[in-house]
């Protein structure tokens, strides 16, 4: 099956990327298939993909196969997994319930946290502000946010959203992840009362799972690896290069890197999602794993630009489009701090077998 969506997801990358729209039909294949539920607590009708530890492995083999087919799909999936996360770690059973149902009618959730000062606030049940750099912005039906209280305290809401036009353009065109539509979204005026509100002010920063969420991002961005270095392979193939000595070496190498990613955010999903592992060794660990896929996406990158040569920067290449989703996907935040930390718990300790 998931063979098969891959295969259909990079037959549409290309129009994607030269005439960014919302991936609408990559987001219904995946209703379609029961994706969208997969991550809900088999209590609520799902697999407990992404949200019981059961279910870690089941997550990882679609993030994987969702990014190796198309990269800016599998950001706004991993989206939609993050915030039913957020729903299932800090809701109450109402909460939950009332989200589950969501998704079994189809809706699509996000998770959009970055905002211009002074931020979204919330007072007396009303939201005003915007959110900025929201992936899927204007096309998903449901989605969980941060908000300030008039105290300061930054609390997390699950918002309906009316439909109304409030999704506008980002001011920054990017480069890579046209399809994901990343834009503004003004929430002002939407209603956010106390039965909207998710746990306790703070939960959102609550480690572990603040930082061990992470290996989600890094399964996506395995997958567009693993696509890049097929893409190389099968372009050496077919111009009969693929028997010369230098371009086996550089095909080597990439797999290498490819097969370091893989091994990495295995082990990343084991840690953080197990019970085996307390939360003080999930952090760290996912945070080194993050900066090895991360240095493994640049090698492929780097390696496939060298085998390819200009090629690879010609429009309508399919490695074109890859190579500029990948680097833009891989901007992650802080990431000379997230390998310091990592590094610094382990030092003492060495890394869990």
């Amino acid at each position: 099956m998931w063979d098969e969506l891959t295969d259909t997801f990079q037959g549409r990358a290309r129009a994607l990327d030269e005439h960014p729209v919302f991936p609408a039909q990559n987001i219904q294949d995946l209703r379609d298939i029961g994706a969208l539920i997969a991550p809900l607590p088999r209590a609520f009708g799902g697999k407990g993909a992404g949200t019981e530890a059961a279910g870690a492995a089941i997550l990882q083999e679609m993030l994987r196969a969702i990014g190796r087919g198309h990269l800016a799909t599998g950001r706004l999936f991993e989206g939609h997994v993050n915030a039913l996360k957020l729903i299932a770690s800090y809701g109450t059973p109402a909460q939950l319930a009332r989200a589950a149902a969501d998704v079994q009618a189809g809706h699509l959730f996000a998770l959009w946290v970055t905002e211009a000062p002074p931020g979204v606030q919330l007072q007396d049940g009303v939201l005003t502000g915007t959110k900025i750099f929201c992936s899927g912005a204007g096309h998903a039906q449901r989605a969980v946010i941060t908000a300030l209280k008039p105290q300061g305290e930054p609390v997390l809401v699950m918002l309906a959203l009316d439909g109304a036009q409030r999704a506008s353009p980002s001011a920054m065109r990017l480069q890579g992840m046209r399809a994901a539509v990343t834009g503004a979204m003004d929430l002002t005026g939407l209603p956010a009362p106390v039965e909207s509100i998710l746990g306790a002010p703070g939960d959102y920063l609550r480690e572990p799972e603040f930082s061990a969420g992470a290996w989600r991002t890094s399964a996506v961005t395995l997958g567009g690896i693993e696509a890049l270095v097929d893409v190389v392979r099968q372009d050496l193939v077919a111009r009969g290069r693929d028997g010369d000595a230098h371009q086996r070496d550089r095909v080597g190498r990439m797999l290498i890197a490819q097969e370091t990613a893989s091994l990495w955010v295995h082990k990343a999903a084991r840690i953080a999602e197990s019970d085996r592992f307390g939360p003080a060794e999930a952090r760290p660990y996912v945070n080194l794993a993050r900066i090895a896929v991360e240095a493994a996406a640049l090698d492929v990158i780097r390696l496939a630009q060298r085998a390819l040569g200009l090629a690879a920067f010609a429009q309508g290449h399919p490695a074109e489009a890859l190579m500029r989703d990948l680097a833009t996907y891989l901007r992650q935040p802080a990431p000379d701090e997230t390998l310091t930390e990592g590094a610094a718990w382990f030092m003492e300790r060495g890394l869990p077998a």
